[in-house]
């Protein structure tokens, strides 16, 4: 398997595949060929399993994992060249290629994750600030799978933006869409936690959101972030801005996804995360995702 930046999903990856075997040795001290190379392309992000263990993770542009090993190419008459034997016709033939069943598993591989509980907004604010198109409606679980927004940047940085499933309360217990939503979270550099300002106590909704994450893995939910409080087109929202402030350290930027009022200030701040990441990374001699 070879990763490739290129590649965004594994529909394209067969349940099959069947290699080369070794060619048969022959005269004239001829070796037999080994079986020839063949590469699988498969999108940056993907966990290769063997009953049910993580055996790679192909996390940059050109890592590759060797899946199963070609036949060896069989051995030449020379090889049986002996004192009792001087002129051999003896040879092996090529051998069969390792056979293997591995499992593959994609986890997205985002700059940004959007975090919320569902109607939160989260979709509609992905379509206003990028190119993707993810379905947007009025009830709960419209994503049932990562969407990859990309936010372009006037000197050609992109930054990659997943909108993830919405999760419930519960969800590191597997409830809701559970490890389907919070295993795309390890991937993102840091989190837009989007909440709905028109709700009663929207602060609730960021604790809540925090512990999930805390849950499923220590550490998730102290990765740089900022609030986002959606709605703020609607007069309830505008009274729980100041409450909501008031309520938590984290930075808030108050938008509608909807009207696109404040996307500006947003779109600001997402581009200084960004650039903090990439300095981490390359402080720490990792190489930053790049789209």
């Amino acid at each position: 398997f070879t990763a490739d930046q290129q590649m965004k999903s594994l529909s394209s990856v067969l349940p099959f595949y069947q290699g080369f075997h070794g060619e048969k040795g022959g005269s004239k001290n001829c070796y037999g060929a080994n079986g020839a190379y063949m590469y699988v392309k498969v999108p940056v992000g993907t966990l290769v399993k063997e009953d049910g263990k993580v055996v790679a993770d192909l996390t940059q542009h050109g890592e590759e994992y060797v899946a199963a090993y070609g036949g060896a190419g069989g051995k030449g008459n020379r090889f049986f060249l002996s004192n009792e034997n001087r002129a051999p016709t003896s040879f092996t033939p090529g051998e069969p290629g390792q056979e293997r069943v591995l499992h593959l598993e994609l986890k997205t591989t985002a700059h940004a994750g959007l975090v919320g509980f569902p109607n939160a907004g989260k979709s509609s604010l992905l379509r206003a600030i990028s190119n993707a198109k993810p379905a947007v409606a009025a009830y709960p679980f419209t994503t049932l799978k990562p969407h990859v927004g990309i936010v372009h940047y006037q000197d050609y940085e992109q930054v990659a933006v997943a909108d993830i499933p919405g999760l419930i309360k519960g969800a590191h217990q597997n409830k809701g869409l559970g490890m389907a939503f919070l295993r795309h979270i390890e991937r993102c550099g840091f989190l837009l936690y989007v909440v709905d300002l028109s709700v009663s106590q929207p602060w609730i909704q960021l604790q809540d959101l925090k512990y999930e994450l805390e849950q499923y893995k220590k550490g998730l939910s102290e990765r740089p972030c900022v609030v986002i409080a959606n709605k703020i087109d609607l007069a309830q929202s505008r009274i729980n801005l100041p409450l909501l402030k008031e309520q938590i350290d984290d930075r808030v930027i108050a938008l509608s996804a909807l009207t696109g009022d404040n996307l500006e200030e947003l779109l600001l701040h997402l581009r200084e995360l960004y650039d903090t990441y990439v300095k981490t990374e390359q402080s720490l001699g990792q190489s930053p995702v790049k789209w």
